[in-house]
């Protein structure tokens, strides 16, 4: 039988309710022929609630029973959900990590997949069994102890098994009925997306964009995973949801398909640092392993022999970059004037790999943000993107000014 990945979030699974329409769905594939691996969250709210509790009673809490605990709602999602697909008259089975087992390094909380062998599933499957599911987010380390991928995890968890099993596809179902050229709580002439490439979708998910977990996209493309996003609350079609896929199945290629923003960003400032060989590694360096996600990085003019060097980060990690820079100046690492924090940023940026052959998108937008008064900030840009730091007031003026001036509401829904 050809296998088919299904993944459902939280709030797919949120009540007994959501889980029977679920299953629903996982049988109507079984019916079309399918063995199906469906991938489960917790049960939307139940991870949080874990984290506080672990919070609560062990602030510095070791991360290994952290992730036995945060790990649980998955298992309960998980056979909840092969509950209702046996009371269907389905052949299913619930599977946590351990038990696939689905390998993973021995970084709690941010483990990375090593490998998941096939054969335990595959054997089940030739034995009649029709589902298994499995609860997402979690592993098993060298050690066999229970890891977790991190937030978002469920996703990586479903690419990776629909990598796994050579699956026809990997369906990911969700709130959101698919991916949008913008949010559309922003502008109602956001337009769904047939198809999506994966770099771009890639773009979309590491500069804002909530749909799917970053290292999903990035796991999905290196495997040539086909990734279908859809809504678990409407009816389904065969071309529902947006196709995430390899740029050469998509016929017409947009010169802008999507325009992302990141809410809350931060501007920090180094004045007057040495223009020196190995400056660099020594102001990022420290922000790495302090953990700081640093993003658009620009080093000003050198004037006798000192220069300026400006970064964004997070909003949440400007406390953490600034301790990291200041034990680096007085460790003598580094030696700079003064570290200006601009707290009040946010990110907008164009992607689209039609920028790749079509000349002239980046004096479009600078032209539509300089006619409604918006200051830019920084700029950074890739192949297939184009990102600006401006003032936050400004960000929803921002994205639906660029998404008219692109006229993203005519891209095909």
């Amino acid at each position: 039988m050809p296998v088919l990945v299904m993944k459902f979030g939280g709030t797919s699974v949120a009540n007994l309710d959501r889980i029977r329409r679920a299953a629903k769905r996982v049988g109507v594939e079984v019916a079309k022929g399918y063995d199906v691996i469906v991938i489960v969250s917790a049960m939307s709210g139940k991870t949080n609630e874990l984290v506080g509790w672990v919070d609560e009673v062990s602030p510095l809490h070791d991360a290994r029973e952290y992730d036995a605990i945060v790990s649980s709602g998955e298992n309960v999602t998980a056979g909840l959900m092969a509950l209702t697909l046996q009371e269907m008259n389905v052949e299913a089975r619930s599977w946590q990590g351990w038990q696939v087992p689905l390998k993973t390094n021995s970084t709690h909380s941010a483990a990375r997949i090593d490998d998941i062998p096939t054969d335990n599933i595959s054997a089940k499957f030739a034995d009649g069994m029709r589902v298994a599911v499995v609860a997402g987010f979690q592993g098993v380390s060298p050690e066999n102890r229970i890891t977790t991928l991190g937030r978002g995890g469920s996703d990586t968890t479903a690419v990776a098994f629909a990598a796994a099993f050579d699956a026809v596809r990997c369906d990911i179902y969700t709130d959101v009925d698919g991916v949008y050229t913008t949010d559309p709580r922003i502008t109602d002439k956001a337009r769904k997306l047939d198809k999506i490439a994966f770099e771009e979708m890639l773009e979309l998910a590491s500069l804002g964009a909530k749909v799917l977990q970053t290292r999903s996209v990035e796991l999905a493309m290196r495997f040539n995973v086909k990734l279908r996003v859809l809504s678990s609350f409407e009816e389904q079609s065969d071309s529902a949801g947006t196709l995430v896929c390899a740029e050469e199945e998509i016929m017409e290629q947009n010169v802008v398909s999507g325009i992302a923003y990141s809410r809350d960003e931060a501007k920090m400032t180094l004045v007057s640092i040495a223009d020196r060989p190995g400056i660099a590694a020594a102001i990022f360096v420290p922000l790495s392993e302090a953990g700081v996600n640093v993003d658009m990085i620009i080093q000003n003019i050198s004037e006798e022999g000192r220069t300026d060097m400006t970064f964004s980060c997070p909003v949440d990690q400007v406390a953490r970059a600034q301790k990291a820079l200041s034990d680096a100046k007085d460790s003598g690492d580094i030696n700079f004037h003064d570290l200006i924090a601009d707290t009040d940023v946010s990110k907008v940026s164009a992607v689209g790999i039609g920028m790749r052959s079509q000349s002239g998108v980046a004096a479009k937008m600078f032209k539509v943000l300089s006619d409604e008064g918006v200051n830019i900030k920084v700029i950074a840009t890739s192949e297939i993107k184009i990102s600006v730091l401006i003032d936050r007031k400004y960000m929803e003026l921002a994205v639906q000014s660029l998404h008219d001036a692109f006229e993203l509401e005519k891209l095909a829904t």
